[in-house]
């Protein structure tokens, strides 16, 4: 008997849904995932009301959760802010714990120091004036938010009047070696890199030698992912609907090979969303805009190239984000436009999606989070 709860208790995990609350959803929600079945709990474990918690990130001991709450301009809230939790390691109820603003406006991304003693937000900025900022705040030991302590803003490339008026910082990401940490800047078309010296509290991020990487005009730059060994970077430019892969070398990004996206001729994507596998292996990208489908690529183990062995329908419609659930078994898909998580079989052998299994229906989700811990 003890055999078999324990089989039983390893087949399900907590899921943490991000949404936007413009419309009905509240906040954040706690489901359980049933990974044998692929299936989603019917009702909520838990709601957290909170405003437009757009991207979840966990602490590496999964203790502690922070929520960044895109708030800007017209909307119920108009305070760019971060919001702290504290995570029941027994029950998993999520407790908040405070507060702080982010010096900015539509906050979407949000990455914590290797230490665990700083966490890196990047301020969208919808309208260009005064733009985005990426900036630095500590965490206190017990998991609260300190305020910012940094804040840093790039000049724009103007090369799309519209959308590159202004800079747009998309994601703040820190290396997973600890020393570096880089600024994706839609609006800029580059990758600002930064040397971080964590136990500078007052001022940690200071310009890398190299500093920047430029990518190509126009393209605007979105999310960055490492592998594990922080060999090689991807990089998805959302306006042109590419992925870019990258040599990591003592900090700097040496730019390669950048892949399409959209076939040739057919409609027009948006690159979003890009996670590796848990193994490495492979690399699932969302193509947003007129396409709607995840883009499957398997990974050079030498090289870090990608070479495209599946498109799948989303099933729905903008792919906010995506996560693969802790079995490896399935892939979960925010279909925010189209108020829907989308849960699909995968093969963890080939990397290859296969069959929806559940729509589960919500409003406007836009992240995915599992606690395995």
């Amino acid at each position: 008997m003890l055999i078999m709860a324990t089989n039983a208790s390893a087949q399900s995990y907590e899921l943490l849904v991000g949404t936007y609350t413009q419309g009905t959803s509240k906040g954040i929600y706690r489901y359980r995932f049933d990974s044998t079945r692929g299936e989603i709990s019917a009702k909520p474990e838990q709601l957290v009301v909170v405003a437009n918690p757009s991207w979840l990130t966990l602490s590496a001991d999964q203790r502690h959760l922070y929520a960044v709450n895109e708030n800007g301009p017209g909307q119920a809230d108009t305070v760019g802010k971060v919001t702290s939790f504290s995570i029941n390691p027994q029950t998993h109820i999520i407790d908040q714990l405070n507060e702080v603003e982010t010096q900015g406006d539509e906050p979407t991304h949000a990455s914590l120091s290797k230490d665990g003693s700083l966490l890196f937000v990047a301020n969208y900025a919808v309208h260009p004036e005064p733009g985005g900022s990426a900036v630095a705040m500590g965490v206190a030991p017990d998991g609260s938010l300190l305020p910012v302590v940094q804040q840093e803003r790039h000049p724009a490339s103007h090369v799309d009047a519209e959308r590159q008026a202004g800079s747009h910082v998309h994601s703040v990401v820190s290396a997973p070696n600890g020393r570096y940490v880089y600024v994706s800047d839609l609006g800029a078309d580059k990758v600002f890199i930064y040397r971080l010296d964590a136990g500078n509290k007052q001022w940690p991020l200071g310009p890398a030698t190299p500093s920047v990487v430029e990518l190509p005009p126009g393209s605007g730059p979105r999310h960055l992912v490492f592998d594990a060994k922080t060999k090689y970077a991807y990089l998805t430019l959302e306006m042109t609907a590419q992925v870019a892969k990258f040599d990591y070398r003592s900090g700097g990004l040496d730019l390669g090979k950048i892949t399409d996206l959209d076939r040739q001729g057919g409609p027009k994507g948006a690159a979003g969303a890009l996670h590796l596998s848990a193994d490495g292996r492979f690399l699932y990208v969302s193509n947003r805009g007129a396409v709607n489908e995840l883009v499957v690529f398997a990974v050079n183990p030498e090289t870090g190239d990608l070479r495209e062995i599946q498109r799948r329908s989303v099933d729905g419609d903008h792919p906010r984000e995506f996560g693969i659930d802790p079995s490896g078994h399935f892939m979960l898909i925010a279909n925010q436009k189209s108020n829907a998580i989308v849960v699909v079989q995968r093969d963890v052998k080939t990397g290859l999606l296969g069959k929806t299994v559940q729509t589960f229906a919500i409003d406007s989700p836009s992240d995915v989070k599992f606690l395995t811990q």
